[in-house]
């Protein structure tokens, strides 16, 4: 008779003996789903009156250098209510992500073993960091050079006066691919951690890293040299950090 203690079958019933296991990894699933939505929907309800305010603060970097007379401008009417709701349920999910990373542990942390779980538990709280990080420097270095850029090249004759949908999807898409790239520190420890690569296999890949670096960049970023260099640049060095945390992962594994 199978032993009911392995997690996989249940011998008082042969019919759902392989079932039972998946069904209940489904209800599992399932519970921490609908958490992870009651977590961004509290997160929502608690932002949505600073609305607003939440759009004033992302916009900051723009609206402080916009020349005298010029101002952001919505092109629709419903840009004025829509615009800053969409904000706020990006902001509602960017504050639940470490609650939503936790309910992600408790899902996988049964089927790792105990050395998993002690380099997993770091990583996972380094990856939430790191995507903060990115998007902070986003923020406070991509952004001031890059809207300062843009606002000064132009035609001294044409006014500027952004739009607030267009600058917050930008702003949105910038966020996402800064907060992703900070993630590669976290990618390329794992790569050496499991034995998929080496340090040494991709120190001798750095030239081919950096070109993809240069194309993530091209892909992530508006279309211009200056925007996918911002991008490009932190993450080879992001690449680097990476090599140089997994050799001493890989030498504490080998030890």
């Amino acid at each position: 008779m199978t032993d009911q203690s392995d997690g996989y079958y249940n011998s008082d019933d042969p019919e759902l003996g392989q079932e039972q296991p998946l069904v209940q990894h489904l209800v599992e699933l399932r519970s921490r789903i609908l958490r992870c939505l009651v977590a961004v929907l509290i997160a929502f309800a608690c932002l949505f009156y600073f609305a607003n305010d939440i759009y004033s603060f992302i916009s900051e970097p723009l609206r402080s250098i916009l020349p005298e007379g010029s101002s952001m401008i919505a092109t629709e009417i419903t840009q004025t209510f829509f615009t800053p709701f969409k904000l706020t349920v990006v902001a509602a999910i960017f504050l639940a992500i470490p609650y939503i990373l936790h309910q992600v542990w408790g899902f996988i942390a049964p089927g790792l073993y105990q050395h998993e779980r002690k380099l997993a538990i770091p990583l996972l709280a380094s990856s939430v960091m790191l995507f903060y990080l990115g998007i902070a420097f986003a923020y406070y270095v991509v952004f001031p050079l890059l809207f300062n850029f843009f606002t000064t090249i132009g035609p001294e004759d044409v006014s500027v006066m952004p739009d607030i949908h267009s600058y917050l999807s930008i702003v949105l898409k910038l966020f996402f691919a800064f907060g992703i790239a900070f993630e590669i520190p976290i990618a390329t420890v794992l790569l050496i951690w499991s034995g998929i690569s080496s340090v040494t296999s991709l120190r001798k890949k750095r030239p081919y890293i950096i070109v993809g670096c240069f194309v993530v960049g091209m892909l992530l970023t508006p279309p211009d040299v200056f925007s996918q260099s911002l991008l490009a640049i932190p993450m080879w060095l992001l690449f680097e950090t990476g090599v140089l945390m997994g050799g001493i992962v890989a030498k504490r594994k080998s030890a």
